[in-house]
């Protein structure tokens, strides 16, 4: 029933929306596995998938435009597109130039990257310039070294200009695999919680919108196919809303057992 319910209001949300409308979707295009340019030359990842199919359950057509992550907000205020997918966390901050639809993605965990597993992440800690992690950092009393892209901030890693590096976990991973041993995970700062989950950011006066792009994710969220999605580009362990809602189900339990004896 629940779900006969979620087809009819996206339906009735679509209705008179027309299949021809288009709607420009903002991307970093440098955030793999989120959102880069693979090698054909063309926007691919995690996002533009899922952008895709969002777009084709509300009947419109997306086309995807390329802007640097530093002015992405103010280019959608702007006007200059009409939504954001591009790996950004929905923030209170944030919401106060936007609005974000239902979030996309359960609250994804970042990490710190490091040389050595003991590094001093208390010292110069690199982070992409206006993310969730370098608000973190800078809380947390280190010296945020803010940079334009996500690579920069591993480079800076690399040639010593920072200790560490924190960013989305999912980001960092492939540089982990891939580095033979140079990089690691800083011990016990591999999963860091921060935010509420990615959602596509909008103008706020874009209420129709959102509201058409909220009832598709909560369609994809109740018909399992998000969930494949996530699985699919980041691994058959990454956090999912079904095991999410499990996890969610099964706290009561626990919390109401007996603790264990000595």
């Amino acid at each position: 029933m629940k779900r006969l319910m979620i087809a009819a209001t996206l339906l009735a949300l679509t209705a008179g929306a027309g299949a021809a409308q288009v709607i420009r979707m903002g991307t970093e295009g440098a955030y793999p596995p989120y959102n880069f340019v693979n090698d054909k030359g063309e926007i691919d990842g995690f996002e533009i998938e899922l952008g895709n199919e969002l777009c084709r359950r509300i009947e419109a057509e997306c086309t995807w435009v390329r802007n640097d992550w530093d002015s992405i907000i103010p280019n959608l205020v702007s006007s200059n597109y009409d939504t954001i997918m591009a790996g950004m966390n929905i923030s209170d901050e944030r919401r106060q130039a936007i609005a974000f639809s239902e979030p996309y993605t359960p609250p994804p965990p970042s990490a710190y990257l490091a040389l050595t597993p003991d590094a001093d992440i208390t010292g110069f800690v690199a982070a992409q310039t206006g993310t969730i992690q370098a608000g973190y950092v800078a809380e947390s009393g280190a010296e945020v070294l803010e940079f334009a892209t996500g690579e920069e901030t591993v480079d800076a890693v690399r040639n010593g200009e920072a200790e560490a590096v924190f960013a989305d976990k999912d980001f960092l991973a492939p540089y982990v695999n891939d580095s033979n041993g140079e990089l690691v995970w800083v011990e016990g700062k591999d999963t860091v919680v921060v935010g509420e989950g990615l959602g596509i950011g909008m103008r706020k006066s874009d209420t129709e919108l959102k509201a058409r792009f909220d009832a598709a994710i909560t369609s994809m969220i109740e018909d399992g196919s998000l969930d494949v999605l996530i699985a699919k580009w980041f691994g058959p362990e990454a956090k999912t809303f079904a095991g999410m809602a499990e996890t969610e189900a099964a706290a009561p339990a626990d919390a109401a057992a007996p603790a264990a004896s000595n």
